[in-house]
C-alpha cells in the first residue's frame, strides 16, 4: 500500500474515531457548549498534527489504534487553542467562516474551549497502558508551553526590543512543540524507545518552526481566498514576526515602519489597507521575505536530518520528507 493511500486511510480513521468519540457530546445537547465544538471541527483544517501522530506510530510498526487517542487529543487541543486565540486576536473569520465568538459569544467560546481541552484529556485515556504515563507527560508539558508561547506572542505586540531569537523561541512554544509532541506521542504509543521518540520530536519541532514562519508569511503575503483568514492582520497589530523584525533591523526598513508603529486601524478601512501596503513594501525592500524563505529551508533540512537517524524505509522516509517540504510550499 502506498503512503498516499495510507494518508487517506489515516484521515478517514481519524474522522471516524472523532465522530464516534464526540457522539457522547451531541450538538443540541447544550446549545452553547457542544454546538461550537462541532461547528469548529466541521470547518475542516489540515489535520496535520493528528495525521503526523498516526504516521509516526505506523512508521514505528505500531497499530493505528494505539496512537488514535493521541491523535484525537492533539486535534482537540489544537482546536481549543484556535477557539481561544480567535477571541484574543478579535478575529472575525476562521477558515473562511465566522469565528465561534462571532457566531455565538465570547463567553460561549471561552467555555466551549475549556470543554475541548477536557475532551482532549479524556481522549488520551485510551492510550496503551505501557505508554500512557509518557504520553500524558508530553501532552501536559506541551499544553503549558503552548500557553507560554501565546502569552509571549501577545506581549511582543507592545515591546519595541524583541529579538529574532526571542521570536524563534516564541514560535517554537506556540506552534512547533505541538507538532513535535504529536510525532513523539504517536511513536511512543507504538512502543518506540526514548532515543527514537527524541528523534521524532526533533523532526516535529523543525517542521513546526518552518510551518509557523510560513503561516506568518501567508498572513502578510497570502491571499484571503486561499487562507480563509484576513490577510495583513499581523501587520495591523504590529505583531513581531520574523518579517517585521528583519525589516526593523534594516535602517531603511525601520524608517519605513516608524510612521505605522502604534497605528492600529480597523481591518478593511482605507487606513488599514494603506498600512498593509506600506509595510509589505518595506518588508520586501529589506529582504525580509527572502530571509523568511531561507530560514524555512534551513528548518526543513534540520527536520530531514533528524528523520534520517531513524533509518526508515525509503518510501516511509520520503513521505515524511515530503510533508516537511509541503509545509513551506502551501498556500493556506
Amino acid at each position: 500500500m502506498s503512503l498516499s493511500s495510507s494518508e487517506a486511510r489515516w484521515r478517514d480513521a481519524l474522522e471516524a474515531s472523532m465522530k464516534d468519540f464526540l457522539s457522547a457530546y451531541p450538538a443540541g445537547a447544550a446549545d452553547e457548549l457542544y454546538d461550537p465544538i462541532h461547528y469548529l471541527l466541521s470547518l475542516g483544517g489540515k489535520r496535520i498534527r493528528p495525521v503526523l501522530a498516526l504516521a509516526a506510530c505506523e512508521a514505528e510498526a505500531g497499530a493505528l489504534d494505539a496512537a488514535m487517542p493521541a491523535a484525537m487529543a492533539v486535534e482537540l487541543f489544537h482546536n481549543f487553542t484556535l477557539m481561544h486565540d480567535d477571541i484574543m486576536d478579535e478575529a472575525p473569520l476562521r477558515r473562511g467562516r465566522p469565528t465561534v465568538h462571532t457566531k455565538w459569544s465570547e463567553n460561549a467560546a471561552i467555555l466551549s474551549g475549556d470543554v475541548m481541552y477536557t475532551l482532549a484529556l479524556t481522549a488520551l485515556e485510551g492510550t496503551p497502558a505501557e505508554a500512557l504515563a509518557d504520553v500524558l507527560r508530553m501532552f501536559n508539558v506541551t499544553s503549558k508551553e503552548v500557553c507560554e508561547g501565546q502569552q509571549s506572542d501577545m506581549a511582543f505586540e507592545t515591546r519595541d526590543n524583541v529579538t529574532v531569537d526571542e521570536y524563534v523561541n516564541m514560535i517554537r512554544l506556540k506552534t512547533s512543540v505541538l507538532l513535535a509532541a504529536a510525532a513523539a506521542m504517536g511513536a511512543r504509543s507504538a512502543g518506540a524507545s526514548p532515543e527514537r521518540v527524541e528523534a521524532w520530536y526533533r523532526y516535529g519541532v523543525n517542521v513546526g518552526l518552518a510551518f509557523q514562519i510560513q503561516d506568518d508569511f501567508l498572513d502578510t503575503f497570502g491571499e484571503s481566498g486561499a487562507t480563509g483568514k484576513q490577510v495583513g492582520g499581523d501587520i495591523l497589530s504590529d505583531k513581531k514576526t520574523l518579517l517585521w523584525l528583519t525589516t526593523e533591523a534594516n535602517e531603511e526598513g525601520r524608517k519605513a515602519l516608524a510612521p505605522w508603529v502604534g497605528v492600529h486601524p480597523a481591518s478593511g478601512s482605507d487606513q488599514g489597507e494603506a498600512k498593509i501596503t506600506a509595510v509589505r513594501a518595506a518588508m520586501v525592500a529589506a529582504g525580509a521575505d527572502a530571509e523568511a524563505q531561507r530560514r524555512m529551508a534551513q528548518h526543513v533540512d534540520e527536520a530531514v536530518s533528524a528523520l534520517r537517524t531513524l533509518n526508515l524505509s525509503p518510501e516511509t522516509s520520503g513521505w515524511f520528507e515530503g510533508l516537511a517540504q509541503h509545509v513551506i510550499s502551501r498556500s493556506h
